[in-house]
């Protein structure tokens, strides 16, 4: 019998088939189909019915991808280094409370701040996973390295605390406490944090706590340091990535050296051969400062022309997909249960960014309000489609 592709009767035929073939494929599902119907573009109309099977769209897990955005303004903007600022958390690791036999390891962690513009690196021991020990690692980072603007980190409970502490401290400090904060920050640290259950919004800091654990397990192994040992060796890991190059080396010959992190802070890479002293020379002032200014334009020009281009191309997440609705039904994907189990919630909420897509929603569960990434939902069927107008119901 042949039956229209449009009837509803053959959404409720195909529907069958699909069931009574425990939810195949279309290849199945249109091969039992054919052994009694025949739908004019059947291969179509089956795809489009099985696009709307609930179950079938909670196993497949198949989640928005929006478009990617710009570039964070503190990205592309030279300041002083470290001025912007993104942490994380490596580890655990254990340390030792001394050397000799007989003693007891505890859990130790590596507080890792990368600057935003220029990737340079510091890395900090933390004795615990509190936000005491976060804000001694937090002190010692801006005595060596100068106050920060703004930190961004993930929304741990650690950085939370340490946030809520900051604000305190600077909320309560005295007058002359408060004058020397003014002079060097009018608003204090700014700390801003990416939305819940979203690493890929901090993966620069991500990237930082890569290419350390790459260099500390190849050099421990299973060895267990002392605090001031491995406090030595996170500075040589320090010194070690920030004399990396931030671009691929060219194949020019007369291209001897590669623009690193270092140069932004010390004028050359942290490894390179110390340069001989210029002590017995005489060369005039002026022209030596000349001479400074000349090699500090020539990093910012190589950063701007070299680097910065190198950032601004996008190897994926391009294409523009259509933008939730508030009201959708979806559901919360979760590694730690199986796609029959996540939770159907609502979106109450839209966070546009800065370009006006949306990549962050508030959701409603039945227990409980979240806000999650658009990769951490999975859309019913249906959910995007258009809203019928009131004269058509």
């Amino acid at each position: 019998m042949i039956i229209p592709a449009a009837s509803w009767l053959t959404r409720l035929v195909i529907d069958s088939c699909h069931r009574r073939t425990l939810h195949g494929g279309v290849q199945l599902t249109l091969g039992l189909l054919h052994l009694r119907f025949w739908v004019p573009r059947g291969r179509t109309t089956v795809k489009q019915q099985l696009h709307r099977c609930v179950t079938c769209t909670r196993w497949r897990a198949a989640t928005p991808q929006p478009q990617m955005s710009n570039l964070p303004r503190d990205r592309v903007t030279p300041t002083r280094p470290f001025l912007s600022t993104g942490s994380d958390y490596a580890g655990p690791i254990l340390l030792r409370t001394s050397k000799g036999r007989g003693h007891r390891a505890h859990k130790g962690y590596i507080a890792v701040f990368v600057c935003f513009w220029s990737k340079a690196i510091h890395l900090e021991v933390v004795s615990d996973y509190t936000s005491e020990a976060f804000i001694a690692a937090l002190r010692r980072f801006v005595s060596r390295r100068g106050l920060c603007a703004e930190i961004y980190s993930d929304c741990g409970t650690t950085f939370i605390g340490a946030d809520r502490t900051l604000r305190s401290l600077f909320n309560a400090a005295t007058v002359e406490g408060q004058s020397i904060v003014l002079a060097a920050t009018a608003q204090g640290i700014r700390w801003h944090f990416n939305p819940p259950a979203a690493p890929h919004f901090g993966g620069l800091w991500k990237a930082a706590v890569k290419s350390t654990k790459f260099h500390l397990r190849r050099v421990i192994s299973e060895t267990t340091l002392t605090f001031e040992e491995l406090s030595t060796l996170l500075a040589q890991i320090e010194a070690c990535l920030n004399s990396r190059p931030l671009q691929a080396l060219s194949d020019n010959p007369e291209d001897v050296s590669a623009l690193t992190p270092g140069h932004f802070l010390v004028g050359a890479p942290l490894l390179a051969v110390p340069e001989p002293s210029l002590t017995g020379q005489t060369i005039s002032t002026l022209p030596r400062w000349r001479h400074l200014q000349l090699m500090r334009d020539h990093f910012w020009q190589r950063w701007s022309s070299e680097y910065v281009h190198g950032l601004a191309s996008r190897t994926k997440w391009f294409k523009d997909e259509a933008a939730p609705n508030v009201g959708d039904l979806c559901l919360v994907r979760s590694e730690l249960t199986p796609p029959s189990r996540w939770s159907l919630a609502r979106i109450t909420r839209l966070h546009p960014g800065d370009d006006g897509i949306v990549r962050v929603v508030s959701i409603r569960t039945a227990t409980s309000e979240l806000v999650r990434p658009l990769i951490k939902l999975v859309f019913l069927p249906g959910v995007n489609a258009p809203k019928p107008h009131a004269d058509t119901l």
